[in-house]
């Protein structure tokens, strides 16, 4: 699908991969719709790219029909607003898990089912989920956040088939570990010796390739790295003693710890 002039809204548009995600496609000829909840940066943010800001949380269910009817007709939706969720089920309330289903998964699928049937009737668009690396292969301390990130892969898989014939692509990006800003870089959690990471802008640049190429995955992340999601859903108990001898749970334990405040 052509990026130039398409009306693209973006959501968690005020964090590190969400500001680099509108800059990139705007860059392109988008017309940006922005949204998040942090109206001192998204506003902005918005008047510099010439776009809209539409204020929503994602975690209030009656907000998302509101957005999708204030943002109009869009051509593309890029999903990107997701909460950390890492960390031990157990230190967990009940309301918490609840937000953490809602903003990474159910808010998604909302969107992708209220924009989707107007993209489907006008034969055109294409819907992007901004998931994981932790969304093909699972790591300890993460098991909710975990969830959240494979239920999208399924749910995106699977609604590619269904808007095939309605000619609306279905791409979902997986980002590992970003350096500069998200959620990573945030929770100020340092990697084993090794391992790489990718930046914000490589974010952007896969999302816009998804869209422009119709892709159904890309992975942003060291070869490394990719191997061992790909290693993750082939054999996930020898990948698991591979992430363990890493010290993958060591820095999980870092994300969790880091991340909290943002439950």
């Amino acid at each position: 699908m052509e990026l130039r002039g398409a009306r693209v809204l973006v959501t968690g548009a005020t964090g590190g991969i969400g500001q680099a995600l509108a800059v990139a496609l705007a860059a392109r000829g988008s017309e940006v719709v922005l949204t998040g909840r942090r109206t001192d940066l998204l506003e902005p943010l918005a008047e510099r790219l010439g776009g809209r800001a539409i204020a929503a949380d994602l975690a209030d269910r009656d907000a998302i029909e509101e957005l999708l009817e204030a943002a109009g007709d869009i051509d593309v939706l890029v999903a990107n607003a997701a909460l950390p969720a890492t960390g031990l089920l157990d230190d967990y309330s009940v309301g918490e898990i609840d937000r953490a289903l809602d903003v990474n998964l159910r808010a998604p699928i909302v969107m992708a089912k209220l924009a989707g049937q107007r993209m489907a009737a006008r034969r055109r668009g294409h819907l992007v989920f901004i998931s994981s690396l932790s969304g093909k292969t699972a790591s300890g301390q993460a098991s909710l956040y975990n969830a959240t990130k494979f239920g999208m892969r399924g749910f995106a898989l699977a609604l590619r088939e269904d808007m095939r014939p309605h000619h609306v692509g279905v791409s979902t990006v997986f980002p590992g570990y970003i350096s500069d800003a998200g959620m990573f870089a945030d929770s100020g959690a340092t990697l084993p010796r090794g391992v790489g990471t990718r930046s914000p802008k490589d974010v952007a640049r896969a999302t816009a390739r998804a869209v422009e190429q119709n892709l159904a995955e890309v992975d942003v992340a060291p070869l490394g790295l990719r191997l061992v999601a790909l290693l993750g859903g082939a054999a996930p108990g020898l990948t698991a003693a591979v992430q363990r001898r890493l010290g993958s749970d060591k820095v999980t334990e870092q994300l969790a710890r880091g991340q909290r405040h943002k439950r």
